[in-house]
């Protein structure tokens, strides 16, 4: 129950202090400007790492998770990406596409290995300390 009080106390502390920035037009206006700054910060962040490496998927649901704090449209888009997020399980955990899934992956991986098993039966194993040549690395 002493919990519950302290996380009701903190809540309480933090929407006080938010009502209180509210009513100064600057102040209201400079903490929004700093949650879109760090909201959209995240959200770009994620978008680069949809295409480097990096959990791109959670950066944004973050980005949008921060800007649906103050924006409106984020808190609409980030329920779009919510229910997106779950039909995306719902369809990852249905058997018959999973079973597909990983038949795909086996063909894929067995393909894979012959095809690199082909090139070195055709154009030998060569290790490049083994070289015959050394005369194309000068």
């Amino acid at each position: 129950m002493a919990i519950n009080n302290e996380k009701d106390a903190e809540a309480g502390a933090f929407h006080r202090f938010r009502e209180r920035v509210r009513r100064n037009t600057i102040l209201n206006t400079a903490w929004r400007v700093g949650v879109f700054t760090v909201g959209a910060t995240v959200l770009v962040g994620g978008l680069v790492m949809m295409v480097t490496p990096g959990p791109g998927i959670v950066a944004i649901v973050l980005g949008l998770a921060i800007l649906a704090t103050e924006f409106a449209w984020a808190q609409r888009a980030l329920g779009r990406a919510k229910a997106a997020a779950e039909r995306a399980k719902e369809k990852a955990l249905d058997p018959r596409k999973k079973r597909r899934n990983t038949i795909l992956a086996v063909v894929t991986g067995l393909l894979a290995g012959a095809a690199v098993i082909a090139y070195l039966v055709i154009y030998g194993f060569n290790l490049p300390w083994n070289v015959e040549d050394p005369t194309f690395w000068n």
